[in-house]
């Protein structure tokens, strides 16, 4: 997804990809249990997930996973208890399979001990070779894999220690199961029971939800405008762009009253169109007493990273009297950058006087505006 949110954390219309896969997976009435098997630096987040789920919901475990996704499937059936017949594997950020998907894999199991729920070809498939096609596959006999995908618990624990004994690795369970020679069965899947791989997928997973534009009908372009102002505060420090600027007097306000880092905030949350600054670091709030805005800033663009867009760039206009900016701009540039995670080409700044006309003319206080551009 090349974000910095785990791509199962991302929120679908305000609710978290992996717990939408949960809320089906719990409710359903003929499982016992759920593991959920996610990496070291996701259990905590993981945890907190499977908190949210119904009181009435099935008990649900949280557990580490290995390196690949068939370490971690394998960490999971090690987990199991001893009485444990059967066993229903599926990828967390398929959010869409429905409960009665579900029911028939698992009844299909009942009948043939492996199952795999898969959709039949619509298009023509072809077997390629270093870019040159080198047969035709009979698209009849051509399915296309999902999850989730059910099995007797002896015979999947027994593939994956056949697998890891050979150093073989497959790209589901099926595929291990079926070099133990075990027949391995197909349950017709449903179209809408989509993985989320790319920031396509989250446009087409918000589409099947309500019927939203896909990402072909979206611009890939967001701009947004940002404005503050702060007074002067003779008892205070003066922070601009991070950088803490020799003055006789710092600006007022309830965190640094950095009044750049501020408009830049609000132009980037505008382009996301997630309100402003204000809604989302209130002055109320004793957490933000005196923060530093760069903090703000990392903030401001974890939320939009989480709906799936980056930062392009941001221009700057700062308005004062004084004092003199023009030195401490690059090391502005260079903070901002490191709190963003960008380049510092993302970033330009200038300051203008307003030839004494006005509050900043006056030397009362400084404004600030920003445009930004954030991109999908």
């Amino acid at each position: 997804m090349g974000l910095e949110t785990p791509k199962q954390f991302l929120e679908l219309e305000g609710k978290p990809l992996l717990l939408r896969t949960l809320e089906t997976f719990a409710s359903a009435p003929f499982l016992d249990g759920l593991l959920l098997v996610t990496s070291p630096s996701c259990v905590e987040k993981a945890r907190e997930l499977a908190g949210r789920l119904p009181e009435r919901s099935l008990s649900i475990e949280v557990l580490e996973g290995g390196a690949e996704r068939q370490d971690s499937v394998f960490n999971g059936l090690r987990r199991l208890p001893d009485d444990c017949r059967w066993v229903m594997v599926h990828d967390g950020v398929r959010p869409f399979a429905t409960l009665e998907l579900l029911e028939r894999a698992w009844q299909a199991a009942r009948a043939h001990q492996a199952v795999v729920v898969a959709l039949p070809a619509t298009d023509t498939v072809k077997g390629v070779e270093d870019g040159r096609i080198v047969e035709t596959l009979p698209r009849d006999r051509v399915w296309l894999a999902q999850t989730p995908q059910v099995f007797r618990k002896d015979l999947l624990t027994e593939a994956y220690r056949r697998a890891r004994s050979e150093g073989w690795s497959g790209t589901d369970d099926a595929s291990l199961v079926e070099r133990t020679g075990a027949p391995v069965f197909v349950v017709e899947g449903e179209p809408a029971n989509i993985k989320i791989t790319t920031p396509e997928d989250l446009d087409r997973a918000a589409w099947i939800l309500g019927g939203k534009p896909k990402v072909e009908q979206r611009s890939p372009m967001r701009i947004g405008h940002g404005y503050d102002v702060h007074v002067f505060d003779p008892d205070r420090p003066l922070f601009l762009g991070g950088v803490e600027i020799p003055h006789t007097h710092g600006l007022l306000g309830h965190s640094d009253a950095d009044v750049l880092l501020h408009a830049v905030c609000d132009a980037i949350l505008g382009a996301a169109a997630l309100r402003d600054i204000g809604h989302h670091f209130p002055d109320t709030d004793p957490a933000y007493k005196d923060i530093s805005s760069l903090k703000l800033l990392e903030k401001t663009l974890d939320l939009v990273r989480e709906k799936g867009l980056r930062l392009v760039n941001v221009d700057i206009t700062l308005v004062l009297q004084k004092p003199r900016i023009a030195p401490h701009i690059p090391r502005m540039i260079q903070r901002m950058a490191r709190a963003a995670g960008a380049d510092e080409e993302c970033f330009n700044i200038k300051a203008t006087s307003t030839e004494k006309l006005g509050f900043a003319g006056r030397e009362e206080g400084v404004a600030a505006y920003a445009v930004a551009l954030l991109g999908t």
